[in-house]
C-alpha cells in the first residue's frame, strides 16, 4: 500500500477534481450516444464483426466500419485498417496520397513529431523514398506565426497542423482553433488542409474540420481493444487519393481482407469515447497530484483538455527515469521491468519510455515517455480505466518522492 502522504496527495486531487470528472462524463456521454446513432444507421450486424481472407472483396464489415467513423467524425468518408502500422504510416499515407513532385508541404504549427523527419526528408540518407527524393519542399512556421504570404505560392499544396504538442512543450490545438487554420487556409488558397489528429479523438464533442484528419488507432479511436491500426476521414476527393497510396491506383478501397480483425476495430471504437474519458480523468489527477509536489505541469489540473497528454516538467534527468520507472511499476503487464533511456529509431535524442501494456506501444493505455533532454520533460497519455490510471500515478508519485 502507499505511504499517508501519498495517500493524502491523492485523496486532496480528487476532491479538487469533481467539476472536471463531471464534465469528461458529460463529453463521453455525448460522444458515445453518437457512436451508438451510426452504429445503428448503418446496421451493424454480427455479420459485420467476421473478417475476409485473400483478396477481401466484398467485405461488409470492412466497408460499414467506414461509414460508421466517417459518420461519427462528421466526414465525408474515411477508412479505418488493422494493417496501418501506426500514427506515422497513416500520416505518410496521406503525405504521399496527395503531394506530387514539385508541390509545397507547409507546416504550420512548428516542426512536426520527431517520427516524420525521415519521411519528410528533414534528416536521414537520400534514396530511402522521403518526401525530398520525389522533389517535394517542405516548409515550416512556427504556430501563430502568420502564413498569408506562404498561401500566396500556388505551388502549396497541403497545409499541415499537428493538434497535439508532440515533444515540444506548447499547448494543444482546440478544434475551434484547428478549425479557424483551415478556414483561413481555404479561403486564401487551394491547398489541401491536413491534421495530425492523434491523441485527440473524442476529448472533445466534435472533431476539425479539415480535408483529412488522420490517426492511429493504439490511440485513442481505438479504445484499447484494437491491436494495430490506423484510420484516414475527411473529404472524399481527399480519402480517395489517400486510399490509392494506401493500396494502389484502380483499387483502393475496394479490397483488402481484415482477417479476424473486424470484431476488435468495433467493439474497441464503440469503448473510445469511454475510454478516452478514464485517460483525461488519469491526466487530470496526474496533474493535481504532480502540482501538489512541486513540479511544473501541462496543461494544469482543472483546465479543459484538447488531448489525452499530461507533461510534468522535472527538471532533472534522474526523475524523469524515476518517473517512467514509477509508472512501469504501477502497469498490468511487465511492471517488474526498469525501463532505462536508448537510441530509439526516428528519434532525435535517446528516449526513456514506460509502456506496461497489453498491446505493445498503445498510448491509449497508461505510459510515459521522454527525450533526455533539457528540460527533461515526462509525457505522460492514457489510462483503460481511471482507477488502474490512479495507481499508475501514484506510483510514479512514490518513486520520486520517496
Amino acid at each position: 500500500m502507499f505511504s499517508q502522504k501519498i495517500q493524502d496527495i491523492a485523496r486532496a486531487a480528487e476532491g479538487s477534481l469533481r467539476d472536471e470528472f463531471a464534465r469528461i462524463d458529460e463529453i463521453a456521454h455525448h460522444n458515445t450516444a453518437k457512436v451508438m446513432e451510426a452504429f445503428s444507421e448503418f446496421r451493424v450486424s454480427k455479420e459485420c464483426l467476421l473478417g475476409t481472407d485473400g483478396y477481401g472483396y466484398d467485405d461488409r464489415g470492412r466497408e460499414t466500419l467506414d461509414k460508421v467513423v466517417a459518420k461519427v467524425f462528421n466526414a465525408e468518408d474515411a477508412f479505418i485498417r488493422h494493417n496501418i502500422i501506426n500514427g506515422t504510416h497513416a500520416l505518410t499515407i496521406a503525405l504521399f496520397g496527395i503531394l506530387r513532385p514539385g508541390d509545397v508541404m507547409l507546416a504550420v504549427t512548428g516542426k512536426p513529431y520527431d517520427t516524420l523527419d525521415e519521411v519528410i526528408g528533414l534528416k536521414g540518407a537520400d534514396g530511402t523514398g522521403s518526401l525530398a527524393d520525389f522533389g517535394i519542399e517542405y516548409r515550416q512556421v512556427e504556430l501563430g506565426e502568420d502564413f498569408s504570404e506562404q498561401l500566396k505560392d500556388p505551388r502549396v499544396k497541403m497545409v499541415y497542423i499537428q493538434r497535439s504538442k508532440g515533444y515540444v512543450n506548447r499547448p494543444t490545438l482546440s478544434v475551434e482553433e484547428i478549425n479557424k487554420i483551415v478556414e483561413f487556409s481555404h479561403a486564401r488558397s487551394n491547398a489541401y488542409v491536413v491534421v495530425d489528429n492523434c491523441y485527440g479523438e473524442f476529448v472533445d464533442t466534435t472533431e476539425p474540420k479539415a480535408d483529412l484528419i488522420i490517426g492511429s488507432l493504439i490511440k485513442n479511436p481505438g479504445g484499447g481493444m484494437a491491436e494495430s491500426g490506423g484510420y484516414i476521414a475527411g473529404k472524399k476527393e481527399s480519402v480517395e487519393l489517400c486510399s490509392y497510396r494506401y493500396s494502389c491506383p484502380a483499387i483502393g478501397l475496394e479490397a483488402g481482407a481484415t482477417l479476424d480483425q473486424n470484431k476488435n476495430l468495433y467493439r474497441g471504437f464503440f469503448y473510445a469515447p469511454h475510454t478516452v474519458a478514464q485517460a483525461l480523468k488519469t491526466a487530470q489527477f496526474a496533474a493535481a497530484c504532480f502540482e501538489t509536489a512541486g513540479f511544473e505541469v501541462s496543461p494544469k489540473p482543472g483546465e479543459k483538455r484538447n488531448d489525452i497528454i499530461q507533461t510534468v516538467t522535472l527538471g532533472d534527468p534522474d526523475k524523469l527515469i524515476k518517473f517512467c520507472q514509477g509508472i512501469q511499476a504501477g502497469s498490468p503487464i511487465d511492471s517488474y521491468v526498469a525501463p532505462m533511456p536508448w537510441a530509439m529509431p526516428g528519434y532525435s535524442d535517446e528516449v526513456i519510455m514506460a509502456a506496461g501494456a497489453f498491446v505493445q506501444g498503445s498510448s491509449i493505455e497508461l505510459s510515459a515517455d521522454g527525450p533526455m533532454r533539457e528540460p527533461y520533460l515526462a509525457f505522460l497519455q492514457g489510462g483503460l480505466t481511471y482507477e488502474s490510471g490512479r495507481y499508475g500515478i501514484m506510483k510514479a508519485l512514490e518513486f520520486i518522492l520517496e
